[in-house]
Order: C-alpha cells, then structure tokens, then sequence
C-alpha cells in the first residue's frame, strides 16, 4: 500500500524561465512567499540551505507522467512513493497492468500519448489525485533539511539548447507547524551536448560552502566531460551498480575513478550492511575465531541478473581476511557459475563459488540469495551458512548439506530502493574506506577474468 503523504505546500509550481534568470526567479519566489506570509497560516519558509543535490537522470518517465497531467510534484528524476502512484494511475488510464513501476511497454504508451494529446488535462487530473497519495523521497529529504535539487535530463533529438524551470514544494511538518522547511528545484533539459555546454551554470548554481551530491543515474564515465566538471565540484558522486548491465565491467570502471581521487558512493553497497555484520558476528565468540583461519570454501547464490552484491560481498570477505585474488574462471551453465581462487598470507589456497540462481526478479536486481563460509577441515568449526529471510536457503540446505553449521538469517532492509538509500546518504558525505579497499579487491578479482 502507498503511504499516505503530509500536505505538499507548493511555493512555486514548475515555472519556464531563461538560464540567466534561474537565481533571480528562485529568491523571487521566497520574498514574494514570506512577504504575503500565505494569509498567516504559514509565517516562515525557510530556504534551502543545508546541501545541494545534482541528478543526471536519462530516464524520460517522469517527465512524462508530469507532461500529462499525471504527477505534478518535483520533476527532480527522484523515484518514490509519489512516483509510483502517478504510474499506477496512469497505467490504469491506459489499460497496463498498475505495476507501479517503469518499464517499455508503459514508457511507450506514455511517449503515444504525449505525441497524440489522447490524454486532456482534465481528465489526467483525476489521475493526480492518486499521486497525491504517496509521499515522495524528495519529500522526505526536505523533512529532514531544506537543500537544492538540480536535475539534468538529458534528451534525444536536435541540439536546441537548454529549457530551464524553477519550482519550491515543503511538506507541512505536523510538529512544526509554524515554518515550512523546504526544498527548491531546478530542472535542466537538452541534448548531452547542450547539457554540457551549461556545465559551468550547474556548478555556479551549487550553494557555496555547502556539501555538495552528485547522483549520476547512468554509467559515470571519466572521458564525459560534464561528468567530470560535477564529479569536481561534489563531495560525493552517488551511484547504483544494481542497475548496471555490464556489473563486472562497471565495478572496474568505479574503482578506477576511485583510484583517480572521485568519493564514490554506491547505493548497492549499503544493502550488503546486514549480510557483512552477520557474518562477522558468527565469528565474534572467542571459540570460533581462530576457526576463521580454517575457511577455504565460499559459496555465494544471488539472483540472477546482476553479479555486483556478490562480487563486493567477496571483495570484503577477501579484504578482511587478506586473501589475494589468483584465478578466475567462469564456467556459464543455468547458475552462469563463477569460480574464484585465492590465497591466504600462509599461501594456503581459497576457493570461492558464485551461482546466479534463476528466480522471480525482486526489487533489487542480484540480491544475495544465501551464503556459506566452510573448511576443507572437517575438523575446523567454522562452517557458517547465511540465508535471505525473504528467499530462504535454496541450495545451501539441499541434501542436508547444512546440518552441522550455524545458520542465521538476514533480515533486508526495509526499504532498498535506491532512493529511500539516497535519502539517508545525504546525512554524511566522508569517504567509505571500507568501500573503497574491498572495491579495490573486487576489482583485482575482475581483472584477471
């Protein structure tokens, strides 16, 4: 069920305005607002000031849900809950399954509808009335401090420069109710090139002496040259590699800009939290740590699709325990089976499974599955078996392969999607050491493929 949203004030609806005017259209909006003080319901309005938050997002789905009448709140690329109301109602509209989410079929439909006006404004205001039911992420970013949202929407076509809007939504604060705290938006829209044209107006509109996000919703590329310019100018460039279809390669090419001094943040490596704490707690009693010494079996299932939880989850068991990468081979087969060898600072060797098991896809592209850490020793008690709470142990039990291990299980997060994860990224923008030196072991696995 969508969850019910506070009441969204809207300082200032998307407004059409020239590059040059963007700052001057913004203060406009908050002096004419705190001027008028809303008839004395609202006093205050407090301005953005606490972080400012670039979006590149080449996904056209919002825009279209706006453009017909479907959503009207922030056009920032910020899926949530509002987002997913809008697209119920407009699927419902027009005869797809109300999945809630994007996807080819909905987008083309959306894209027809535009092109031939088949949906009137009156009409898809009765579709925004289910948006209204669903709070959005922006939402709750703006509860938690008042920031700058700039998104970058690059499109398809001829190069006709950029087209500029400014807006200001606040969520009412029913423990506050005598100051708004509010986010403001600018939407930036054109071809890549007209985009980058404007690179240097993006920067100049981040608020000076602020942290300052970069959440780039495609593959970051060090030879992009806006991509560059940003990822300068931010305390952090955010990312996602659940969404990546080339994962292997993708891992590279963030440690190396990693390597080249870009603070990374990868929304996917966070849903990994539960899984590295369990496993370290299975070792904390004082009888099984020397144990740990004794594991030379991993095996790792995850769902089928995306590599890049299982590859950072061995990255960081490798990294803990000092264990050098040495082969890699994949052998394909229905679980696309990955073997991995390494050895430990003993020169005793390690080896390491990776299975994708076809499932029903999730939320997330390639959650782990389950897990299991044993030793060649049959002596060794350190034999370790994880399992996703939502999916249960589907290999790791078979047989009765499992009875004399300790099995815990993994409860997911709540909510993994990457923007509820964005929104509690934006509370902290310091480097991930333990991030980057288990990428930076991944990434020596990967190499030797």
């Amino acid at each position: 069920m969508t969850p019910k949203s506070s009441p969204l004030v809207s300082l200032q609806a998307p407004k059409d305005v020239s590059l040059n005017d963007i700052n001057a259209e913004l203060s406009k909006i908050w002096t004419s607002y705190n001027a008028s003080g809303n008839g004395g319901m609202f006093p205050t309005a407090t301005r953005a000031a606490t972080f400012s938050l670039v979006v590149y997002e080449p996904e056209e789905t919002q825009q279209l849900l706006a453009a017909l009448g479907f959503y009207t709140g922030p056009v920032d690329g910020i899926y949530g809950p509002r987002m997913e109301a809008a697209l119920r109602s407009a699927q419902g509209k027009l005869g797809l399954p109300e999945t809630g989410k994007s996807n080819p079929e909905t987008l083309e439909k959306l894209r027809q509808g535009l092109t031939e006006k088949q949906i009137s404004q009156s009409s898809s205001a009765e579709g925004y009335a289910m948006d209204a039911g669903g709070a959005g992420i922006a939402d709750a970013i703006a509860n938690q401090s008042p920031c700058r949202v700039i998104s970058l929407f690059p499109r398809g076509g001829e190069d006709e420069g950029v087209t500029a809007q400014v807006s200001a939504y606040c969520p009412v604060q029913k423990k506050n109710r005598s100051s708004l705290i509010c986010c403001e938006y600018i939407s930036l829209k054109g071809t890549e090139i007209a985009l980058d044209r404007v690179g240097g107006l993006v920067q100049s509109l981040l608020i000076g002496g602020l942290p300052k996000f970069l959440w780039w919703k495609a593959l970051p590329k060090a030879n992009i040259e806006l991509f560059q310019r940003l990822a300068s100018s931010c305390n952090a460039v955010i990312v996602d590699s659940s969404q990546y279809l080339d994962a292997q390669q993708e891992l590279m090419n963030l440690q190396d800009l990693i390597s080249q001094g870009t603070n990374i943040v990868d929304l996917n490596w966070r849903r990994l939290g539960a899984w590295q704490e369990l496993t370290a707690e299975a070792f904390d009693p004082p009888s099984r740590r020397e144990a740990l010494a004794e594991v030379d079996r991993v095996t790792l299932d995850y769902e089928k699709g995306n590599p890049a939880q299982a590859l950072m989850f061995l990255g960081w068991l490798a990294s803990r325990l000092q264990w050098q990468p040495v082969a890699f081979e994949s052998e394909g087969g229905d679980y696309d089976l990955k073997r991995i060898k390494f050895v430990n600072s003993d020169q005793r060797p390690i080896e390491a499974e990776l299975a994708a098991i076809p499932t029903q896809p999730g939320e997330v592209a390639g959650d782990l599955i389950d897990l299991k850490l044993a030793s060649t020793n049959l002596q060794a008690d350190c034999c370790t078996v994880l399992c996703s709470e939502t999916t249960g142990c589907m290999r790791m039990e078979a047989g009765g392969g499992a009875q004399a291990c300790r099995i815990q299980h993994v409860t997911p997060l709540q909510d993994q999607s990457s923007e509820t994860l964005l929104s509690q990224q934006l509370q902290r923008w310091d480097q991930d050491v333990l991030y980057t030196e288990s990428l930076d072991v991944t990434a020596q696995i990967l190499r030797l493929v």
